[in-house]
């Protein structure tokens, strides 16, 4: 839903001018139709949402493969119920935990078990390989490494430490490789 606002405020503000507006306007209408692709072939191929998808990864990128439920829906971009009913789902399916703090009896953890570590690397090669086809398609060799450098530029575009999944880090190495190689 916020998104379909954003999306409407960009498109009236690149009818009216500069090239910041239509950077704006194109940038959430392209990350809105690439996400609803590969969610959609994600969900077909894995029976996982791309939301769930995104909450294991997190999670298999933190210290011992825990987060606070809090610290979770903020790195998901979720409100507080939003992470709760995701993770009622995913501990429904056995592919995540709740875990208590030791110290704190008031605070509780998403851990990520075993099955969801094998539901992870199962969809992950798949995943990863959709996002590299789906770059291919639309983008010239050499431009899929310009916009990644482009986009980090922006606030928030850089990941932090420990949120790059090695085997998506090197998909993205795999891509800009085969980009360079066939630049002529």
């Amino acid at each position: 839903m916020i998104d379909q606002v954003l999306i409407t405020q960009a498109s009236s503000a690149e009818s009216e001018s500069g090239p910041a507006q239509q950077a704006w306007s194109r940038l959430l209408r392209a990350a809105a139709a690439t996400k609803r692709e590969l969610a959609a072939e994600l969900q077909e191929a894995h029976g996982i949402s791309i939301t769930a998808y995104e909450a294991l990864h997190v999670l298999s990128t933190a210290e011992d493969q825990q987060l606070k439920r809090g610290v979770l829906a903020e790195r998901l971009a979720l409100t507080p119920s939003g992470v709760t009913r995701l993770l009622e789902g995913l501990e429904q399916a056995g592919l995540v935990e709740k875990a208590a703090c030791a110290t704190d009896l008031r605070v509780s953890y998403a851990r990520l078990t075993d099955a969801g570590r094998e539901r992870l690397r199962a969809a992950s090669c798949g995943h990863t390989g959709s996002i590299r086809a789906l770059f291919e398609r639309h983008l010239a060799p050499g431009e899929v490494e310009q916009l990644a450098e482009l986009l980090g530029r922006l606030p928030g575009a850089q990941e932090e430490e420990g949120d790059v999944c090695p085997a998506a880090a090197a998909e993205v190495a795999a891509v800009a490789d085969a980009s360079s190689e066939r630049t002529p």
